[in-house]
């Protein structure tokens, strides 16, 4: 009677279970190469630029993040008086300095 019924196999066995520290090694995986392509770049650049804000001096041609151009007139605190023109000094925060120019660039800007 084997022609009218197929013989049943036993199936293969199944794959095995993965461990229970493969999600958390991913985790850490992804928190370290975010920790080394964003946060440690992110924290060097201000550390960079708290070095730079606190190293201005009178007489330091700078530019600000909104792109102005002039030369430390007076350092205070927290802010700096920019001499933008002859006469003209505005004042603008510390932090908002984005670099310092070397010395002559207004002359030749």
């Amino acid at each position: 009677m084997d022609f009218l019924i197929s013989p049943a196999f036993a199936q293969a066995a199944g794959a095995p279970a993965a461990s229970p520290w493969s999600p958390l090694i991913m985790m850490l995986v992804f928190v370290a190469v975010f920790f080394l392509f964003v946060i440690r770049p992110q924290m060097k650049r201000a550390k960079e630029h708290r070095a730079l804000v606190s190293a201005i001096a009178k007489g330091d041609e700078v530019v600000t993040n909104a792109g102005i151009l002039g030369r430390v007139d007076e350092v205070g605190e927290t802010f700096l008086g920019i001499e933008i023109a002859t006469g003209v000094v505005i004042k603008v925060q510390k932090n908002a300095v984005a670099a310092v120019l070397p010395k002559g660039t207004l002359k030749s800007a």
